[in-house]
C-alpha cells in the first residue's frame, strides 16, 4: 500500500473545529424603547414618537440614552408641529445638557424656529425670541432677528447690521433691513456678488453679457456711449458709488438702465 496515502487519511477524517459560540446580550429595556420610538420617529409617527421617548425618560431618566432621547422628542414634537410644546422641551434639552455642542447648536435654532412661528399668537414666543438676541452663538442671534424682523421689531436692527458680515447671512440680512426701512451700514461680504452688464445692440438677436467683480464696478463706465452717459448723468445715476449701491442693494436689483437709440445697456446685481 502507498504509505503517502496511509498518511493523508487521517487528516481527511479529523472532524472539523468548533466555532466559538457567540452569545447575543439582549436589549436593554430603555435601549428597546429607543429603538421603538426610533423606529416611529422613521416612519414619521410623530405622536407615537414622542410618547415612546417620555416614556423612556420617565421610566429610564439616568439611561445613557436620556440624552438622545431628550432631544428627539423635541424633534418629533416639533415635526407634529406642536410648536409650544417642542420649544419647551427644547429649552428643557439644553438646561439639563448644557455641555452639547452639536445637539445644543441644533435644539437653540430648532428652538427659534418653532417660537418664530408662534410669535404672532404667543407674547411667551415673542419674549423668547428677544430673549435669542443676545444667545452667545451668532448664527442664533441672527436667527431671531430675522424671525423678529417679520414684525418690525426694532431690537433687532444691531443684530441685522452685524449680520451682514456674515457670508451666510448677509443677504437675509440685508433684506430685513431694507424690509423695515432701515438702511444696511456694513458693507458685507462682497465674494460671489458681481455688477453684471447686459448691452442689446439694435438689430442684433443676443446681448452682450459681461460680469465684473464688484472692485472693478468703475468700469462700467467702459461700455456707456457718449449719449448713455449724459443720461445717466441726467438720471442722477452715480458711477462713482456703484460698489456701495451693490453692496447695499438686493442681489437682482437692477441699478440702471440706458438706452441711446443704438443699444440698451442694463446693470444688475447678481
Amino acid at each position: 500500500m502507498n504509505m503517502a496515502l496511509l498518511m493523508v487519511v487521517p487528516a481527511l477524517v479529523m472532524p472539523a473545529a468548533l466555532e466559538p459560540l457567540v452569545v447575543l446580550a439582549p436589549d436593554s429595556p430603555a435601549e428597546a424603547l429607543f429603538r421603538q420610538a426610533r423606529d416611529l420617529r422613521y416612519a414619521q409617527r410623530w405622536f407615537e414618537a414622542a410618547q415612546a421617548y417620555r416614556t423612556l425618560l420617565r421610566e429610564f431618566p439616568s439611561s445613557p440614552r436620556a440624552v438622545d432621547a431628550r432631544y428627539w422628542l423635541a424633534s418629533s414634537l416639533e415635526q407634529d408641529q406642536r410648536w409650544d410644546e417642542a420649544a419647551e422641551a427644547y429649552t428643557e434639552f439644553l438646561a439639563k445638557y448644557p455641555d452639547q455642542r452639536m445637539l445644543g447648536k441644533e435644539a437653540r435654532l430648532n428652538r427659534v424656529r418653532c417660537w418664530g412661528i408662534r410669535q404672532w399668537d404667543s407674547p411667551a414666543a415673542t419674549a423668547g425670541l428677544a430673549s435669542a438676541l443676545s444667545d452667545p452663538r451668532e448664527e442664533v442671534r441672527i436667527a431671531a432677528a430675522l424671525q423678529l424682523a417679520k414684525h418690525r421689531d426694532v431690537r433687532v436692527l444691531p443684530v441685522l447690521q452685524a449680520g451682514l458680515r456674515v457670508d451666510a447671512s448677509s443677504e437675509a440680512c440685508r433684506l430685513a433691513l431694507l424690509s423695515m426701512g432701515a438702511q444696511p451700514q456694513a458693507t458685507g461680504p462682497a465674494q460671489g456678488r458681481f455688477l453684471v452688464v447686459r448691452v442689446k445692440e439694435r438689430g442684433k438677436e443676443d446681448a452682450l453679457t459681461v460680469r465684473l467683480a464688484l472692485g472693478l464696478a468703475r468700469a462700467v463706465g467702459g461700455y456707456l456711449s457718449d449719449e448713455q452717459l449724459r443720461q445717466a448723468k441726467k438720471k442722477g445715476v452715480d458711477l462713482e458709488r456703484l460698489m456701495d449701491q451693490a453692496l447695499n442693494a438686493p442681489k437682482g436689483t437692477e441699478l440702471f438702465s440706458l438706452d441711446d437709440g443704438k443699444s440698451t445697456v442694463t446693470v444688475t446685481v447678481e
